[in-house]
């Protein structure tokens, strides 16, 4: 059997790590080749590939990013799309395909299998979101550098007497500023799932300088004031009708200063969150992603995804992954609010 393998959306750590493998274990045990698909969905779009086998896969564990590239094309917002990436697997001889990606990703992936595609999911996202998973990988990573910004800022902050901002990414879930907030010792942390009362936050900044401690306040992208919606960047979207995020920690810091008299500065961690070498967890996850989504294919488990639950790799439909977000509860964010101030 020859098995196609994608990555789409945004890129993530431990991506390579999943790739390498699916090829380093589906060829010696199961005898399969492989064809990688160039960026994303545009890969059996276009016909865009890259020859995947053993030699191809080397020295990709503590690699960043992809070596497939990625994009965010949408084949269901394209003519002809589906009728397209079929008859480009058929002429490539590839009777399965394996989809790494988010909620979008999968999303078309699922689609792809009701429109008779052999098709398995590997769920990826920095932000923790897919449904179906305990953890996703590139989570732990992007966590880990979000924490160790805001350990740095603790100290510039207090020599200059400052309330810092950190804008983390995160369009609708807060796990990124949730986890990063309260490992950092932030004395404010606002997510997408609860809108924020300025002048509660003012409040939180101003009780840390009356103990003499400056103020972090870490902030999803996506985070809502009670009154008002998302800060957008611009008004264009992209193929999956996302608008793009960006400025709220600038909000934050003009409120902040007009209101409380303290100086405000930010900081956008923005696409570092994604870069660099994965951390030891990912690589651990991303590799039993990558070792079950074979045997996935091998068994014939078409429309599925793995999935960690616990400490076991299972296997969920792709239907019910992509039908919702897994969200911050409301109740374990309430536990976080013990520290700020």
């Amino acid at each position: 059997m020859r098995v196609g393998v994608l990555t789409g959306g945004g890129d993530c750590p431990g991506l390579n790590a999943v790739i390498r493998a699916i090829v380093r274990k589906g060829i010696p045990e199961y005898g399969y080749s492989f064809l990688g698909f160039r960026d994303g969905w545009r890969g059996p779009l276009d016909g865009l590939t890259k020859p995947l086998d053993i030699p191809a896969v080397r020295g990709l564990l503590p690699r960043g990013g992809t070596i497939l590239g990625s994009s965010r094309t949408n084949p269901f917002a394209i003519e002809d799309g589906v009728e397209r990436i079929r008859k480009n697997l058929m002429n490539f001889g590839v009777e399965a395909l394996i989809a790494i990606g988010g909620e979008d990703t999968l999303g078309v992936a699922a689609k792809l299998h009701e429109a008779g595609v052999n098709v398995v999911g590997v769920p990826k996202t920095i932000d923790n979101d897919l449904a179906g998973t305990d953890y996703t990988f590139g989570f732990d990573t992007a966590v880990n550098i979000a924490t160790e910004a805001i350990d740095r800022l603790h100290t510039t902050a207090e020599s200059h007497h400052r309330a810092l901002i950190v804008e983390v990414m995160g369009r609708h879930a807060g796990w990124i500023a949730l986890h990063s907030g309260m490992a950092g010792g932030a004395n404010a942390i606002l997510i997408p799932e609860v809108r924020f009362d300025i002048e509660q936050v003012c409040k939180w900044v101003e009780s840390r300088f009356l103990l003499d401690y400056a103020a972090i306040v870490v902030v999803a992208e996506g985070a809502k004031p009670e009154e008002g919606d998302e800060v957008l960047r611009t008004g264009e979207k992209d193929a999956f009708g996302h608008v793009r995020l960006g400025g709220i920690a600038d909000y934050l810091a003009r409120e902040i200063e007009s209101r409380t008299g303290k100086e405000a500065r930010t900081t956008v961690l923005g696409h570092v969150q994604r870069g660099g070498t994965p951390t030891a967890r990912d690589r651990w996850l991303a590799t039993r992603f990558g070792l079950h989504a074979i045997d996935a294919v091998h068994e014939g488990k078409w429309g599925m995804m793995t999935a960690l639950r616990g400490t076991d790799i299972i296997t969920v439909p792709l239907s019910e992954a992509t039908k919702e977000l897994k969200l911050v509860d409301p109740a374990l964010y309430a536990e976080a609010e013990v520290f700020f101030g």
